[in-house]
């Protein structure tokens, strides 16, 4: 877990947003308990929660998807410091338009990407999980402006409105388990039955 600690030195010195510490222990947790074998990630960043979940669960392979040339970079490099690299899909492009043509199935989806589009995303990325697979979707209550607790900022309106959107599709979703951790910045577990 050495090379963890190096990309959160990494990340904390470019001011680069990984997972909050309370977020993690949860992750981490779910994949212990879980040792799923296909992961989807949306949103690689610079690889932090990839290298995470495969270090736990070391059958696991690894598909993850990013927008940002720069990170991938430094995902990659971090992939191939921790050996992982070789377990490692790393998809480039706009996860919403990728995610429309992955036909692979996964039992484990860690939701972490541009947090308007989650609602857009819901319906091919339930497709693409297993039967009792996991959704964990990071940042759902959006800085407390999701369930109204702090002051709704104009400038985050679409993507508080889009995410009071997806978790109440989830919510109203016969086929799916889920529950809200008010921890971090909101992580929503979701189950599908």
């Amino acid at each position: 877990m050495k090379n963890l600690r190096e990309i959160e030195d990494y990340a904390k010195a470019n001011k680069i947003p990984i997972l909050l510490p309370e977020s993690r222990s949860i992750l981490e947790e779910l994949i212990l308990k879980y040792q799923p074998q296909n992961i989807l990630e949306i949103g690689t960043a610079i690889g932090f929660s990839g290298c995470l979940m495969l270090l736990l669960s070391t059958n696991s392979k690894l598909t993850t998807i990013e927008k940002s040339d720069d990170a991938i970079i430094v995902a990659k490099r971090n992939f191939e410091k921790s050996n992982l690299i070789e377990r490692v899909t790393i998809l480039q492009g706009d996860a919403t338009e990728i995610i429309k043509s992955l036909n692979s199935q996964f039992d484990f989806i860690f939701l972490d990407g541009p947090k308007a589009q989650y609602l857009y995303q819901l319906p091919f990325l339930l497709n693409l999980l297993t039967k009792n697979g996991i959704i964990l979707a990071d940042n759902v209550l959006f800085r407390d402006m999701v369930k109204g607790d702090a002051p709704l900022n104009r400038r985050y309106k679409k993507i508080v409105i889009n995410l009071r959107k997806f978790i109440q599709e989830v919510e109203s979703n016969a086929e799916l388990n889920s529950k809200i951790l008010s921890i971090g910045d909101g992580l929503m577990i979701i189950t599908k039955k």
